[in-house]
């Protein structure tokens, strides 16, 4: 069976949605292990929830970011990870992880890509007045938010509540990811 490690550093609500996918049987492979980065993250309560293990390490903790990354690589590659997903984690992924899983890393970014990169993609959509908003699944690169797109979905909002925005957004997240898992999967 594949194996899947989910990166994040929140509350977990993308993580929860590819766990139960896996659970549920829409998605054929098993969450192995969530990696974060933050030791009081909700998303290790919904790890510990849904019996997925976990390996939490601050950068803090390592002499720099290639040693925080080496350790990271080392639990990957003992537990036989095929596929990185990223939820919410909010580091640059360095060569160290990049090379040995290129084309085996995903992100779910809440704007519609190549527009509106970064942490903010949501507020900046928003404040720039956009009138299509939507979600990016895509492999990622050395690059913010680059690299080749596997799945988008937009809706329309002619609104002004940025929250309403957001709740759709995340709506989407949840149903998009586990869709893009398994198109992905389908050429492992």
């Amino acid at each position: 069976m594949v194996k899947i490690a989910v990166f994040a550093s929140g509350s977990g609500t993308n993580f929860e949605a590819i766990v139960e996918a896996c659970e549920n049987g829409v998605i054929n492979a098993k969450v192995d292990i969530l990696i974060c980065d933050r030791p009081g993250a909700y998303v290790i309560e919904r790890a510990k929830n849904h019996n997925v293990d976990t390996f939490v390490l601050t950068p803090k903790q390592c002499k720099s970011k290639a040693d925080y990354e080496e350790q990271i690589l080392h639990e990957l590659q003992l537990r036989n990870i095929s596929l990185i997903c990223l939820a919410g984690y909010m580091r640059i992924i360095t060569p160290v992880i990049f090379e040995p899983y290129k084309n085996r890393i995903l992100n779910i970014h809440p704007a519609l890509l190549p527009s509106f990169k970064g942490a903010h993609g949501i507020d900046d959509a928003f404040n720039f007045g956009v009138k299509v908003f939507g979600v990016t699944v895509h492999f990622i690169d050395l690059s913010i938010d680059g690299g080749t797109i596997v799945m988008q979905r937009a809706f329309e909002y002619y609104g002004d509540d940025r929250d309403e925005v957001e709740q759709k957004i995340h709506a989407i997240e949840h149903q998009l990811y586990p869709e893009a898992i398994n198109r992905v999967l389908s050429n492992f």
